[in-house]
């Protein structure tokens, strides 16, 4: 067998690049679903189940460890908190949708992931105060940072269910310094 001369074996390198470790995030499997605060100190909070859809896509199942969380009646609705300098209240995305991702989408995932920040001792929830964490794949699974969404964007059911609602503009840089848990992490 010949050797490959080093110019061919850059073009191979650069035309077929090697998958990163963090592509084995988006293989068939448990994983789990970490929030983390500024220390990095982390907290598993539920597990994720992918499964092969098509093409590069995986169809996914999200499991919350509800015993975790803390019930809390807010604004007239049963709410799970984690408790902490703030409590970071889980919201279920409430409309139908396809639950899939692929290496360059994380949009539902994202959807499926929201939460809500209030101070403990502030009055009812303030849905103006929502987390969508903007996810990418990473060397170590999906990483994603918090960033603020109005929540009230999903009062009602989006025109096209097969589309997630919530887009670039939609979302803008949170203050990461004062949000007590700034990162996910799914691994």
């Amino acid at each position: 067998m010949k050797k490959l001369s080093a110019g061919f074996a850059l073009f191979v390198a650069l035309c077929f690049p090697v998958m990163p470790a963090g592509a084995a995030g988006l293989s068939e499997g448990i994983r789990q679903i970490y929030l983390q605060q500024k220390d990095g100190t982390e907290q598993s909070i539920g597990e994720l189940v992918f499964s092969a859809a098509q093409h590069d896509q995986f169809s996914y199942k999200v499991t919350m460890n509800h015993h975790l969380f803390k019930d809390y009646f807010l604004s007239m609705k049963e709410m799970k908190c984690l408790e902490g300098p703030e409590l970071w209240c889980f919201i279920p995305y409430p409309y139908e949708q396809p639950r899939t991702v692929s290496s360059e989408d994380f949009r539902w995932l994202e959807h499926d992931l929201l939460f809500m920040f209030k101070k403990p001792e502030a009055f009812g929830a303030n849905f103006w105060n929502g987390i969508y964490y903007k996810m990418e794949l990473t060397e170590n699974g999906i990483r994603g940072t918090a960033h603020a969404l109005d929540l009230n964007l999903l009062a009602s059911p989006p025109d096209d269910l097969s589309q997630p609602p919530v887009g670039e503009f939609d979302i803008d840089s949170a203050d990461l310094e004062k949000r007590w848990l700034p990162f996910i992490e799914i691994r």
